[in-house]
């Protein structure tokens, strides 16, 4: 098994380190450091970022092509680390040959470790895994008790004292949708750097409030959907996306998920909070408003593209969710083209 030592928590310095150990080569845009390998190591992406605030993220999505583990030590001043896995699994132990504890797909972890403790990350394999670590730093002095970090430092720290403490958590649809709204971010430079840390934020606030609720039942609210269960409301999720157009059923993506109608529904309520049929609106009319705004396409033609047969009540819920009617939409977006 390899071994990798990261000596530095800074995200240039780890950057530095993976690239010496994994090769590919390291690209820079604004804050955000991205690291694509294609070589006999493995393939895919690592990301990360070091925002203002003092926290910072660590995204690795790729598949390797040997079992290694990534050991990091602490500081004295040690940081809490928020862990999602959204495909795959890896596992965690407090130093070499410890007790592990595996975080697996759809699942979010929340870790915190005694000064100069060593912390293992495991991957393994030919195992397509996707994690991202979000690790907010601690506070260096009082005019800083009035932020989020010295908040999470109460919440996560015995009497401001930090100790080997893992929390592994219930499933959550809800962030895999927030990471795949990460991977989405196509902007550059600035409005990429404000658009990730927003979207790290939410996911930071999502599995706070999942560590909340499992800490008010002793049963974890992880429903009574498995893992491939969640997969698959996470694939039908992004069918629909992909094809708004079609007349789709819930009795048509229970067919194509191998779903029952009753889990199929309990799967979208817990990712998107919404029915099936709902959701499949939702993307409609989001996808209706951006060929308003970025094509030349009449409203009817519109309507008919994304699958809907009555303009009026394609009229009805537009207005609802954008407070005017598709016509008022596209006369603003022509105004302000000219």
């Amino acid at each position: 098994m390899k071994t990798i030592a990261l000596k530095s928590a800074k995200i240039k310095n780890i950057f530095q380190q993976l690239e010496g150990n994994f090769g590919g080569e390291i690209q820079k845009d604004a804050k955000e450091y991205i690291l694509e390998i294609d070589n006999q190591m493995g393939q895919g992406l690592i990301k990360g970022m070091t925002f203002n605030s003092g926290i910072s993220y660590l995204e690795f999505d790729m598949t390797f092509s040997e079992d290694f583990q990534l050991v990091t030590e602490t500081t004295e001043e040690t940081p809490i680390c928020f862990a999602y896995c959204a495909k795959g699994k890896v596992a965690h132990s407090f130093g070499l040959d410890k007790k592990k504890r595996v975080l697996e797909n759809f699942q979010t972890g929340i870790l915190t470790s005694k000064s100069l403790q060593d912390n293992v990350i495991y991957f393994e394999k030919n195992v397509d895994i996707k994690i991202t670590l979000i690790v907010v730093n601690p506070i260096k002095s009082e005019t800083d008790v009035k932020t989020l970090n010295y908040k999470l430092q109460n919440l996560f720290y015995k009497e401001n004292i930090s100790e080997n403490y893992i929390y592994i958590g219930s499933y959550n649809l809800k962030i895999a949708e927030k990471i795949q709204q990460l991977a989405a971010v196509s902007q550059k430079g600035i409005v990429r750097s404000l658009m990730i840390e927003s979207l790290v934020q939410m996911i930071l606030a999502l599995e706070i409030e999942q560590h909340s609720e499992d800490m008010k039942s002793a049963n974890q609210k992880t429903g009574t959907l498995s893992a491939w269960e969640l997969t698959s409301v996470k694939e039908l999720s992004q069918f629909i996306n992909n094809y708004p157009e079609r007349n789709l059923t819930v009795t048509d993506l229970c067919r194509k998920g191998g779903l029952s109608p009753s889990k199929l529904q309990e799967g979208f309520k817990l990712m998107h909070g919404r029915t099936v049929i709902d959701y499949i609106r939702e993307v409609r009319v989001r996808k209706a408003e951006n060929l308003i705004k970025n094509t030349d396409l009449n409203i009817s033609e519109v309507v008919y593209s994304i699958g809907f047969t009555s303009r009026s009540y394609f009229s009805k819920i537009f207005k609802s969710k954008y407070n005017c009617s598709p016509k008022q939409y596209k006369a603003k977006q022509m105004a302000m083209a000219i």
